[in-house]
């Protein structure tokens, strides 16, 4: 019969060596969920689990019993397989496990199981587990011992040494399988693969085995083989670690965090099980290492922190593509600060054509998806040739410019850190008013000629005035939605930085340069020297390409689709705002002077860009600081050492002082 009480008394009257498999669990089940109480706190528990073995010291025949209780359950469940693996996925894939951890949160276990770790996860369900567990009192862990005692197969052994060892030895195999496997062999150092520290672990647990099943049991045998262990574990952790260089180097992928996590994570256990298994105070130890097996169950369970650990150093290995790509959008001085306004007219140019395409688009009347669709390979390819042209589109470049600023902060510890940050942020500010004032500047007047060119060459402006008091609703602050699309349109921005962040980071790792300079049906097309040019220009604008073509798709095809499922979000881009609110002051000509409603356009203006670039940079700033680590303390000097310098320099952050 199931358990249908948590009371002390029913559960040690319902305890039956001899029940069904499942009812065997379940009491183990029932005993835990009664000793976790109300989980007002550890003590409570440690107090019930003393009240359940004075209970059962208090009774000879319900000794016998849970003995009896215990040694089935020791024989029909493996203990060491939750020793070994407990915590761990049996999958070398980042998205396999991602997907067996769903599975695992929607279908129910069953207490109907041979399977440790299954059971263990029923058992021990709650983070209260570990707290109690560590704080069991030395008394009441011996008590346990004594009273769970049981038999081993090798001879002056306990049953739980025996499971240790075991442990140790089916730990080590999965140790070894992980760190010869090519993916992170053909990454370690060249020293890592010569000393093959992963070859000859094996030999040196079975020798701490060999030593530890003695009869009689040579102590400085035992510490000297023990001690070879450890420095082989060592040398497995260096090897691994060794790989590390190479990601960051060649390319990083989620899969290969993994299996070093896993390989990192393993090498620990290994560690633990040895001091359990060593340890002079052998209960307290055990309480210890199922604690932390608890904790190592609820982490398994987690997809938080699955995606936490594996994804962290992706970020930061993709903030770093991004900084090198960020710094070009930097000024320093006044000669760079000319740069930037040259290039950014030149990006305003572009735009101006841009506005036509999109104007000339619309007027297609298409559907919808269709008219987003050519909408976005239009601004992908405008976005292109900006790139290409060397000019500068202003809303780019906080996503870009962000992790380069937080790479400034991979030590805080320095004195000039935080003084250094500071003098970016200065030089970011600077550089964006650059690239504002030369988009916005130079894409009204273009706009304003290219209207006046077909009004001259067809008697009618770029758009009708149809179309122009459309443009103005759209861009007025009378519109509350205006600021929200121009916020919106910064996510859009921060997103196409990961997204070129990312792609720099795939095409880094595949080596896709060294195949396009190398790969013999290449050469035989292109020739071994256009092949190398061809590498070089890919390795240098594969991140432009990504950033420019994923955010003019981004552009032109998410506000239909959102719009499809019920989500009115549209984009709201300053020069290309900017640009449309030329053309539309065109239609009317010189009475749009006398518009109210054209006047709130212009003050939406500065409002939208600066939500676009505020945005989309403290998107970046956040996901590059927690990249690199920067801890809530440090991040609150920062935003201090910024202020001082805005209220004690002002100007600083306009214009150059050199």
């Amino acid at each position: 019969m199931a358990l249908t009480t948590h009371s002390l008394p029913s559960l040690l009257d319902a305890l039956d060596a001899d029940a069904p498999l499942a009812q065997r669990h379940l009491w183990l089940i029932g005993l835990l969920d009664w000793i976790r109480g109300d989980r007002l706190s550890p003590e409570d528990s440690v107090a019930r689990v003393q009240r359940f073995l004075e209970a059962v010291q208090s009774r000879p025949e319900l000794q016998v019993r849970l003995r009896q209780w215990w040694r089935i359950l020791a024989e029909t469940v493996d203990s060491t397989m939750v020793l070994s693996d407990h915590g761990f996925s049996p999958r070398t894939a980042f998205f396999s496990e991602f997907v067996d951890r769903v599975r695992c949160k929607i279908l129910p276990g069953t207490p109907e199981t041979t399977d440790a770790g299954e059971l263990f996860n029923l058992a021990f369900t709650s983070a209260e587990d570990a707290a109690w567990l560590s704080v069991l009192d030395e008394v009441s862990l011996q008590r346990i011992g004594n009273l769970l005692s049981s038999p081993s197969r090798t001879p002056g052994v306990t049953l739980w040494q025996d499971e240790l060892l075991q442990a140790i030895t089916f730990c080590a195999s999965q140790i070894l399988a992980t760190g010869v496997a090519s993916e992170l062999r053909l990454r370690m150092s060249v020293a890592a693969r010569q000393a093959e520290p992963f070859n000859n672990l094996p030999a040196d647990v079975e020798a701490l085995r060999l030593a530890f099943i003695a009869t009689p049991r040579e102590l400085p045998e035992l510490e000297a083989a023990a001690q070879r262990l450890r420095e082989r574990l060592e040398l497995c952790r260096q090897a691994a670690a060794s790989v590390y260089p190479h990601l960051n180097d060649h390319g990083i992928s989620v899969n290969l965090v993994f299996i070093l996590r896993q390989l990192r994570e393993r090498l620990l256990r290994v560690r633990d099980l040895m001091d359990c298994l060593l340890s002079s105070t052998p209960e307290a130890s055990a309480a210890r290492l199922v604690s932390r097996l608890t904790e190592a169950g609820q982490e398994r369970r987690s997809l938080r922190s699955l995606v936490r650990a594996n994804a962290s150093m992706l970020a930061a290995k993709v903030t770093e593509r991004s900084a090198e790509t960020g710094e070009h959008y930097i000024t320093r001085d006044r000669a760079e600060y000319r740069g930037m306004l040259a290039k950014a007219a030149g990006g305003g140019a572009a735009t101006s054509l841009t506005t036509l395409l999109k104007f000339l688009i619309t007027a297609m009347g298409m559907t919808a998806f269709w008219a987003g669709m050519l909408s976005g390979v239009m601004y992908a390819a405008s976005f292109v040739m900006i790139q290409l042209m060397h000019w500068t589109l202003a809303t780019k470049q906080p996503a870009m410019t962000a992790p380069a600023m937080a790479a400034k902060l991979k030590d805080l510890k320095t004195s000039n850190a935080i003084e250094d940050f500071v003098d970016e942020v200065t030089h970011l500010v600077r550089s964006q008013v650059a690239a504002v004032i030369g988009n916005v500047g130079m894409v009204t007047p273009c706009v304003l000629l290219i209207s006046a060119a077909m009004l001259w060459a067809s008697g009618k402006p770029m758009i009708s005035r149809v179309d122009a008091e459309h443009v103005f609703q759209t861009l007025s602050l009378l519109n509350p939605s205006t600021l929200l699309f121009a916020a919106f349109t910064g996510v859009l921005l921060f997103t196409a930085s990961l997204i070129a962040g990312a792609v720099e980071n795939w095409f880094v790792l595949h080596r896709l340069d060294s195949a396009l300079r190398y790969n013999p049906r290449i050469t035989r097309v292109l020739g071994a020297a256009r092949a190398d040019r061809w590498a070089h220009f890919m390795r240098e604008h594969i991140s432009g390409f990504a950033s420019n073509i994923s955010l003019g798709l981004m552009l032109g095809l998410l506000p239909p689709v959102l719009a499809f499922v019920g989500l009115g979000l549209e984009a709201r881009h300053v020069t290309l705002s900017t640009g449309q609110l030329a053309a539309a002051a065109a239609a009317y000509g010189l009475p749009v002077w006398k518009m109210p409603i054209f006047w709130w356009c212009v003050g939406a203006i500065p409002l939208i860009g600066l939500l676009n670039l505020t945005v989309s940079f403290y998107l970046a700033l956040q996901l590059a600081l927690g990249a690199h680590s920067v801890s809530g303390l440090d991040r609150q000097r920062l935003r201090s050492a910024v202020l001082q310098r805005l209220r004690r320099q002002p100007l600083s952050f306009l214009w150059p002082r050199k």
